[in-house]
């Protein structure tokens, strides 16, 4: 089978290799932070008091503290009341939907920030979206199997490419099978992901690294190696659906406004990683710092405020919408926006005839060497037939 596109492991710097960092950097910023805090102290107070009040006056929604500054572009966020419709379906929590201020201000100068700008991630805009129930976890191996027990249903990676679909393709070439990533054995410049992604035939939801490799005893895993199809068609299967973007992110925040990660503003709080994300030099060596080389089970780091886990990275997660790099300046001109489904149509400048759908919450592969779009309100992006070992998906309904 020819080569499908690698997944992206970011949208648009994704070839822009980290810049050496300044000396004595810290040195210089950190106390003038804290100057900036102690100063801000009495007017951020002030204005806390007064959004809260303002959130509070609008009828039929509750406000939520912003974990942010006063110039932030980040407002607070409109929770609506009222509980769930009903008991809680198995395994989902219930998200209470709202307003909320959606997208990611430029990271590249936080703490840990990487050196991705994420421009498709703003302008920072209003968005409301209807409460709705949400899987737990990422849907998981033990449950992707149930599904293909009772329908029989084969996945993109296992279907073997027709010369219709790639016309172009030497026969040789159209073997069934799909990408995986390959630690290089020494280090590269991060300007080529085909150094470090492979096309493995026999690559499949079921032999996710290729044929030698096996989901026995991995029940709990999340479900990689599925296209946005098979994602669709397990979520038909059970009564769901795939979540919007805007509904994903209002998960993943947790009612919380314009903070930096699911968790709160700081990457390790008391020193503990919070997420399965990559640590080492990538892409050669993982060191699993956060207990985990890989990918790993689900549920495995605590919670987000409504109950969520791994909304911040293990495998990255498809959502329904089309990926274009100006859905926000779009958004951003209609004010606040409800309930958006995304574009009616995809477009990556960078690869225009390739259809893509985003992808959310970042994966194991994920560090500030590269990629950190396990940060709220980031964004990647997939070509909806090619599945990899770091993407997955959840339902919602």
């Amino acid at each position: 089978m020819p080569a499908p596109t690698p997944p992206d492991p970011a949208p648009d710097d994704r070839n822009e290799a980290a810049p050496p960092a300044g000396p004595g950097l810290g040195a210089v910023v950190i106390p003038a932070v804290i100057c900036v805090i102690m100063l801000a102290v009495a007017a951020l107070a002030a204005w806390k008091i007064r959004q809260i009040k303002a959130a509070r006056a609008n009828a039929g929604a509750a406000a939520t503290t912003p974990g942010t500054h006063p110039d932030s572009p980040f407002a607070p966020t409109l929770e609506n009341r009222g509980g769930p419709p009903g008991p809680a379906p198995d395994g989902m929590v219930w998200i209470p939907g709202g307003e909320f201020s959606m997208g990611c201000d430029d990271p590249r100068s936080s703490v840990c920030g990487g050196p991705d700008a994420m421009p498709d991630a703003r302008p920072i805009h209003r968005v409301y979206v209807d409460g709705f129930w949400m899987d737990r976890t990422e849907v998981t191996n033990s449950q992707f199997a149930a599904f293909v027990a009772a329908t029989g249903y084969v996945t993109t990676a296992e279907r073997v490419p027709t010369q219709e679909e790639f016309p172009d393709a030497p026969p040789e070439n159209l073997v069934a099978g799909s990408t995986v990533f390959t630690p290089t054995d020494q280090e590269v410049p991060l300007n080529d992901h085909f150094r470090w992604w492979r096309y493995e035939p026999g690559a499949s939801w079921r032999h996710p690294e290729g044929p030698s490799s096996s989901i026995e005893g991995r029940g709990q895993f999340p479900v990689v190696q599925v296209s946005y199809d098979d994602a669709l068609a397990f979520a038909r299967w059970a009564g769901k659906r795939l979540p919007t973007e805007a509904e994903f992110e209002f998960a993943e925040r947790g009612g919380k406004a314009g903070e930096r990660y699911a968790w709160g503003n700081d990457l390790q709080p008391g020193g503990r990683w919070m997420a399965n994300i990559y640590q080492g030099t990538f892409p050669m060596k993982d060191t699993a710092a956060d207990g985990f080389a890989g990918l790993a089970p689900v549920a495995q780091f605590p919670p987000n405020p409504y109950g969520l886990h791994d909304t911040a990275g293990n495998v990255w997660e498809w959502v329904s919408d089309w990926y274009r790099p100006d859905t926000y300046v779009l958004h951003a001109k209609l004010g606040t926006v409800r309930n958006p489904k995304g574009p009616d149509s995809p477009f990556d400048p960078a690869e225009p005839k390739e259809a893509k759908r985003v992808h959310r919450g970042g994966s194991f592969l994920c560090t500030d060497q590269y990629c950190t779009r396990y940060m709220n309100g980031t964004r990647g992006k997939g070509e909806v037939s090619t599945g990899s070992n770091h993407v997955g998906f959840r339902c919602v309904k």
